[in-house]
């Protein structure tokens, strides 16, 4: 995890000694671990409060690099904003690219960029959403820096995750990154448009998820093609009327567009 890879957040702490080649005993690593995540657990639940308090629902999109995060937000935007405020905190190594395509597809958005950082964590989220200062009844979504094992382990102060793979990756994609599986509600299995060019095996891999967390919901997308995007757009609008009925600036005649 990150306190053994260095991208946590408290970089003055060092793995190794003042020769540059000592490793701490393992325990010390272990200490560290513990250390990293209890602070973030702790500012992440202080993120779940203030969101709860406002009827936000917040979601962790999480996925490696290429599965089609950015493009499902932009069509789900194009989607929700007419029936709720949609607010999005984007998480890049560098560049704003993704956030000004957000802004483009009609949602505010922040951009975090993490540098060597391979994930977001609870801290980044807080000061994002001070920046944000989003309306109550937001769907919030958080766009995780594209990488499928970090990101796992550290609480946003999210609803839930959601996991996004995409047909080109391997039907085996659950088997390899279990943890992130285990921690998802849902997995949404995307670009299904290429299916008759890849040797994916959707079902091997709905039966390789459901291995992992047999609880975990499976959506089939193309955010290309439109195939399976109202479901998915029903499970948000049904979770987000689950946190917040009625939201500020929502009318229950807007029918959803196919």
């Amino acid at each position: 995890m990150c306190a053994t890879c260095g991208c946590d957040d408290d970089r003055a702490v060092s793995l190794t000694g003042p020769d540059h080649h000592h490793r701490f005993p393992r325990t010390e690593t272990i200490s560290l671990q513990q250390k990293v995540l209890a602070k973030n657990d702790l500012i992440a639940s202080q993120n779940r409060q203030r969101l709860a308090e406002l009827g936000i629902l917040a979601l962790n999109i999480v996925s490696s690099p290429g599965a089609g995060k950015t493009t499902l937000l932009e069509r789900t935007i194009s989607e929700l904003k007419a029936r709720r405020p949609v607010a999005v905190i984007e998480g890049d190594q560098e560049t704003t690219l993704d956030a000004d395509r957000i802004r483009a597809a009609g949602a505010r958005a922040v951009q975090i960029n993490t540098g060597a950082g391979c994930h977001l964590d609870a801290s980044m989220v807080r000061r994002a959403l001070g920046a944000l200062d989003p309306d109550p009844g937001t769907v919030l979504f958080i766009e995780n820096v594209g990488n499928l094992v970090c990101p796992a382990l550290f609480d946003l102060g999210e609803h839930c995750k959601i996991v996004v793979v995409s047909v080109t990756e391997g039907s085996d994609k659950p088997l390899k990154y279990p943890h992130m599986f285990a921690a998802a509600r849902l997995a949404v299995i995307n670009k299904v448009d290429l299916l008759p060019y890849v040797a994916f095996d959707l079902e091997t891999c709905c039966r390789h998820a459901r291995s992992v967390n047999p609880e975990v919901e499976v959506l089939t997308t193309s955010a290309t093609s439109g195939a399976g995007l109202p479901a998915w757009y029903a499970w948000v609008t049904d979770a987000a009327e689950l946190r917040c009925p009625e939201p500020l600036g929502w009318s229950r005649d807007v029918e959803a567009s196919p």
